[in-house]
């Protein structure tokens, strides 16, 4: 299965937020086993780096970005892609985004802490902690 995983579950696991890191970085463990097939959008990645950097250090945030370019496939948008995104029904431009990458990339799913912001997504969306109860990682 492929999913789309947007940033800020990204940032609980690199930045060990809780209770939410639990469940984010279980996902992301799945991906980097090969359980599950990961794909990070393209402009979350400056998102990510930035936001480690700011509340860490360069060397995290290159941590970060190391594991992410080494277990997840980015997904980018062509110029048509970006048109499409900014016909869709969500509030933020950068959800738009995120689903659209998640349509491009012919993921089943966006795993996101913000399941509400992607109502009218065409990707439905799912916590992690909802993902982790409907498709628990197999030993």
């Amino acid at each position: 299965m492929t999913v789309t995983v947007d940033i800020n579950v990204f940032v609980d696991v690199f930045r060990d937020r809780q209770p939410y890191s639990v469940d984010s970085t279980q996902v992301v463990d799945m991906v980097a086993e090969g359980k599950l097939t990961g794909v990070c959008p393209a402009h979350g990645l400056t998102t990510l780096y930035y936001l480690i950097r700011k509340h860490g250090s360069k060397r995290e945030a290159e941590n970060a970005m190391d594991r992410v370019l080494d277990h997840f496939q980015i997904g980018n948008l062509d110029p048509q892609g970006w048109r499409d995104a900014r016909l869709l029904s969500l509030d933020d431009f950068e959800d738009a985004v995120v689903a659209t990458v998640a349509k491009v990339s012919g993921s089943a799913l966006i795993v996101t802490r913000n399941v509400a912001d992607f109502a009218d997504s065409p990707i439905p969306a799912i916590s992690p902690a909802d993902f982790l109860d409907q498709f628990p990682a197999k030993p």
